[in-house]
C-alpha cells in the first residue's frame, strides 16, 4: 500500500467529520444570527406592525426609532459616556499591563516569582465581591459618581488578565533580538518599544478586545458607582429606557441595536487581530 493510498483514505475519514462540524458551527451561527436579524427588522417597522405581524418584513424603512431613541431616550450621552470610559478603560489596562508583563516576561530577579504570582491572584479575586471596601475608597477619594473613578476600577480588574497573557508572549520571543539590540547599541527602552513590543501587538490587540466587551456591557460597577443621570453608561441607560419606551417596541429595538453595534463592528474589523492574537498564543501559555 503507497503512502499516497494511505493518505487519501485518511482524507475521506475525515471529509465527514468536517462536513459534521460545519454544519454544526452554521446552525450554530443561524442560531445566533435568526433573533438579531429579527431585533434589525423590527427596529426599521412602526410598533403597530410588530404588534399586528412580529416576523414579518417591513413595508418600508423607518428609521425614526433610532431618531427618538438617540434623542428624546438621551442615548447619545449614554453612548459617549461608554465610549469614554470603555476606551479610557481599556487603553490605561493595557499600557500597564504591558509595562508588567514585560519585566516579569523578559527579567528574572529577586521576587520576580512573587510578583507575578500577586497579578495572578486578582483573577482568583471576584471584584463584586470587594464593592463594599471599593465604594468607601473611592469615596474617600473623592471619586464616586465620576467617569475617572470607574475608569481606574475597570483597568484594574482588566490588568491581571492582561499581563497573565502578554507575559507569556513577552517569555517566548528570542533572547537574540535582545542580545543584538545591544550589541547595536540600543537601550531597554528603544529595545522595548521599537523590537519587542510591535511583536507583541496580537496580544495586545486580543487581551484589548477581550477587555472591551465586558466593560461596555457591564450595569453592576457603574450601577453602584454613578448617580447623576448625565454620566450613566448604555447598560443602566437601557433601565431607564425600558421603563419609558416599554410600550413603544420599535424604539426600543432600535435601543438595542445602538447598544450591540460597537460590539459587531468592533468583531468584524478586529477578527484578523483576534486570531492572529490566539493562534500566536497556542502553546505559550
Amino acid at each position: 500500500m503507497t503512502t499516497q493510498t494511505v493518505g487519501t483514505r485518511r482524507s475521506f475519514g475525515r471529509r465527514p467529520v468536517e462536513v459534521a462540524i460545519r454544519v454544526l458551527l452554521w446552525g450554530y451561527a443561524g442560531l445566533v444570527i435568526a433573533p438579531l436579524s429579527l431585533v434589525v427588522l423590527n427596529s426599521l417597522r412602526p410598533t403597530r406592525e410588530i404588534f399586528r405581524d412580529p416576523i414579518a418584513l417591513p413595508k418600508s424603512l423607518n428609521f425614526e426609532s433610532f431618531q427618538v431613541a438617540w434623542t428624546e431616550a438621551n442615548f447619545s450621552a449614554y453612548f459617549l459616556n461608554s465610549l469614554v470610559i470603555t476606551v479610557a478603560s481599556v487603553t490605561l489596562a493595557t499600557a500597564v499591563s504591558v509595562l508588567a508583563a514585560y519585566v516579569l516576561g523578559r527579567y528574572r530577579f529577586r521576587g520576580s516569582g512573587l510578583l507575578a504570582v500577586f497579578f495572578l491572584s486578582g483573577l482568583l479575586l471576584p471584584f463584586r465581591l470587594a464593592i463594599l471596601p471599593l465604594f468607601l475608597l473611592l469615596q474617600s477619594l473623592g471619586l464616586v459618581d465620576t467617569r475617572i473613578g470607574l475608569i481606574l476600577v475597570y483597568a484594574a480588574t482588566g490588568i491581571p488578565f492582561s499581563v497573565f497573557i502578554l507575559s507569556a508572549f513577552f517569555r517566548q520571543l528570542p533572547g537574540e533580538l535582545t542580545e543584538a539590540a545591544r550589541i547595536d547599541g540600543a537601550g531597554e527602552f528603544t529595545i522595548f518599544g521599537r523590537v519587542m513590543l510591535p511583536l507583541v501587538r496580537p496580544g495586545m490587540a486580543t487581551v484589548a478586545i477581550f477587555q472591551f466587551v465586558p466593560l461596555w456591557n457591564d450595569f453592576f460597577f457603574p450601577l453602584v458607582l454613578l448617580r447623576s443621570s448625565d454620566k450613566l453608561t448604555l447598560p443602566v441607560g437601557m433601565t431607564r429606557f425600558f421603563g419609558e419606551f416599554q410600550t413603544d417596541w420599535s424604539t426600543l429595538f432600535a435601543g438595542i441595536i445602538i447598544t450591540t453595534l460597537p460590539l459587531i463592528v468592533l468583531f468584524l474589523v478586529a477578527t484578523k487581530q483576534i486570531i492572529a492574537g490566539l493562534t500566536a498564543g497556542v502553546g505559550k501559555i
